[in-house]
């Protein structure tokens, strides 16, 4: 976007009588800084929530996580189900003028099916996706699927429209055009990571009819600035808030939260009831961690208590689970994991030395900036240690790991053997929306797996409709795990976000955003 294109909609956001000085600005320290932009290359939460604020959406959950239509108006299914047929809504148009059309569409939604692994999973029952006209495309389906709106609308690795020229960009390189039709405008000559990220509210956007719920329904933009704040202490975002110089932690620290409350002018709300999943990604390409058997041996000297006192500490806000799609969810179950997650290292170093392991070490990558993630490493270490392993922990920002996962090297020339994350419980509880699990190898998810048993309960899973018979699949993935683990999952967690008191209309959501927040 030229800058003179940039400055006409920055000055057509702040009104014709308006000023910078008049402005309406939300300031939020997130839970990271931003320093990737494009949402498909990774899938880092802080980039995917950037995407939500500048891109829109074909399809998006609401707030009881239902699939809604966003940019489409309306589609069709032909009688054999192998033709869909998808029309866009009127009002659609990029920051740079332009409409969106089919032939945005088109793209955009091929580079995120190279990347995503549900959209992976869709594109093997895809023959063809064209534009039949500039509002019009159409998907060609080789057999019947039920995932394509479940795909189409994912709240994590959404396939984000982008103009044609963009989306045309390999996907495995990140783009340089950050050009999108949402409800904000990204300012990238504001933009300083390790600093701030800035966004305007985009006066050209026309949201939908129906009130906002979710990541679905009318995203109205009722302030006219957001500023992303980069501040890497806890303690110094607490104080900010509380002094009123920002409006909003994203993600505060769990042992601050009596400090926040006793402060009549803070409020903790709650957005994502169904909190998150904390994870130990194997790197299957190197030793150790080629060897199924090594794998098998973390999962017995890990305890997810330790990982969930390391960083939550009250156990209000969190939960010990051996479920792999989490307890009290429509999959639940403990099958495979029973005896796992005990500690138990006699176990550990027992099959440590029927994996023939022989001291290679274990690089981890340690990310330090992120409180819900820089005391999980160091407990990962202290418990693989205890069973027989040597570990290599290396620390850097969450930005730099995100870097750095992406890289298949070997973990002595740059690469990597393990490192912790997070995911919200909806990237968790639906089988074809768990990452993790996508085995297939090289197109996989970093780590890169490659089981055909996974694919093929992956896929029988996908195809079959009848309740029970999708609860057994399940159930046979998870016990495929335990014997072949693709990840280890450590506990789930829960975490509100604090905000002043001015601040209102925060909707419940797997995602942060910021449509619909009002500052008064």
């Amino acid at each position: 976007m030229s800058n003179r294109i940039l400055a006409l909609l920055v000055a057509g956001a702040l009104g014709m009588a308006g000023t910078a000085e008049a402005q309406t600005t939300l300031r939020v320290v997130n839970h990271s800084d931003l320093k990737i932009l494009d949402p498909i290359w990774t899938t880092a939460y802080i980039v995917r929530n950037h995407g939500y604020m500048i891109y829109d959406t074909l399809f998006a959950l609401d707030g009881n996580l239902e699939v809604k239509p966003q940019m489409v108006d309306k589609w069709t299914t032909s009688d054999d189900k192998l033709t869909w047929t998808f029309t866009l809504r009127d009002g659609l148009e990029f920051t740079d003028g332009q409409p969106v059309t089919s032939d945005d569409v088109v793209p955009s939604v091929k580079r995120w099916a190279v990347r995503d692994p549900l959209g992976q999973l869709l594109w093997t029952k895809v023959t063809e996706i064209k534009a039949l006209d500039p509002k019009t495309f159409q998907i060609q389906l080789k057999a019947p699927t039920g995932i394509m709106l479940q795909a189409l609308g994912k709240p994590s690795g959404n396939p984000f429209i982008m103009p044609k020229r963009v989306a045309e960009t390999d996907p495995f390189k990140q783009i340089d055009d950050y050009t999108g039709s949402g409800p904000f405008i990204f300012v990238k000559n504001e933009w300083k990571p390790g600093d701030k990220t800035v966004y305007v509210k985009n006066p050209k956007y026309k949201p939908r009819a129906e009130p906002a719920s979710g990541l679905a329904g009318g995203k109205i933009a009722k302030v006219d600035r957001v500023e992303w704040v980069a501040i890497a202490d806890q303690q110094t975002a607490v104080n900010a808030l509380i002094k009123g110089e920002i409006d909003m932690i994203e993600s505060p620290q769990h042992d601050l939260f009596k400090v926040m409350t006793a402060d009549p002018n803070v409020k903790l709300v709650n957005l994502n009831k169904w909190g998150n999943q904390y994870i130990f990604r194997f790197n299957q390409l190197f030793k150790p961690f080629d060897n199924p058997k090594i794998r098998q041996a973390a999962l017995y000297a890990f305890n997810q208590k330790d990982f969930l006192d390391g960083v939550i500490g009250d156990p209000k806000w969190y939960k010990t689970c051996k479920a792999m799609f989490m307890c009290d969810t429509p999959y639940a179950s403990f099958k495979g994991f029973e005896d796992k997650f005990d500690s138990n290292f006699n176990k550990a170093r027992e099959l440590l030395k029927e994996g023939g392991y022989d001291g290679t070490p274990v690089v981890l990558m340690h990310s330090t900036d992120l409180y819900v993630l820089a005391n999980l490493a160091p407990v990962a270490k202290q418990l693989l240690e205890r069973a027989g392993m040597k570990v290599d922990m290396q620390s850097m920002d969450w930005q730099t790991l995100v870097s750095r996962r992406a890289r298949k090297d070997a973990p002595d020339k740059g690469g990597w053997n393990a490192f912790l994350t997070s995911s919200a419980s909806v990237d968790i509880v639906d089988p074809l929306a768990n990452t993790y699990i996508n085995a297939i190898g090289e197109n996989a998810w970093f780590g890169w797996p490659s089981d055909e048993t996974l694919v093929k309960l992956r896929a029988a899973f996908a195809d079959e409709t009848d309740a029970a018979k999708r609860k057994d699949l399940a159930v046979a993935m998870q016990e495929r795990v335990a014997a072949n683990p693709t990840h280890a999952f450590l506990g789930q967690w829960y975490a509100p976000v604090a905000l002043r008191k001015n601040i209102n209309g925060s909707l419940e959501s797997p995602v942060t955003i910021f449509w619909n927040i009002e500052k008064k």
